[in-house]
């Protein structure tokens, strides 16, 4: 094997751990739009372990970042890529934490958020697939993937503001204030995926 066809194979395997990094994620958001419809201790247990699994996967990728020499693309961004998709599965899977220790039940907001989190996944997803050979292509579904992450935080305003729209007991305010950390860190998951799409974005134009 000569030495070019040597350093292309070093430089596909980042794309490739990326793109299993976001399949992961894919799979996690999915895992989460399950527990949210139908929440049990078994569907929690699937997000944990796709969440450990996706981290598995980062490991390997900072591990062959620390020991390659020649990147497809800035060493930065691979690591900032890296870690955003990673921290998108992250939120998801402290949302199932939150609901589970707080002791609530999720709701059509919930519900809301995590079917437009499943998609803007699907479409980061997607992105990664088309990223070195069809970069433009990536960047029309990291476009798709913000304009998500837009709708995600429409529905978490809305969702904030029903919350507090009027307390009624001491109850309903314990409520409120454990609904309000749901609510956050699925918002936390929608704006990490927005950075990832913006990082992904600003591959396509320093590499085209």
């Amino acid at each position: 094997m000569d030495l070019k066809s040597l350093f292309g194979r070093k430089q596909d395997r980042f794309y490739r751990l990326l793109t299993q990094q976001a399949e992961k994620t894919l799979q996690g958001m999915e895992a989460l739009l399950e527990y949210v419809t139908a929440p049990t201790d078994e569907r929690a247990k699937v997000v944990q372990t796709l969440e450990s699994e996706a981290d598995e996967v980062r490991r390997v990728l900072i591990d062959e970042l620390n020991r390659t020499f020649i990147t497809p693309f800035d060493r930065e961004d691979i690591f900032a890529l890296s870690r955003t998709i990673d921290d998108v599965l992250d939120y998801g899977e402290t949302t199932v934490e939150e609901m589970t220790t707080l002791g609530v039940a999720p709701n059509e907001f919930v519900r809301s958020m995590a079917t437009v989190l499943r998609d803007a996944a699907h479409e980061l997803h997607l992105a990664m697939v088309q990223l070195k050979d069809h970069p433009h292509v990536a960047l029309d579904h990291a476009t798709r993937a913000k304009a998500l992450e837009n709708q995600a935080e429409r529905i978490y305003r809305q969702a904030i503001a029903a919350l507090f729209s009027g307390p009624q007991d001491i109850q309903h305010v314990v409520l409120m204030l454990k609904m309000r950390e749901v609510y956050r860190h699925l918002s936390n998951a929608a704006d990490r995926g927005d950075e990832a799409a913006n990082i992904l974005s600003d591959i396509v134009v320093k590499t085209s």
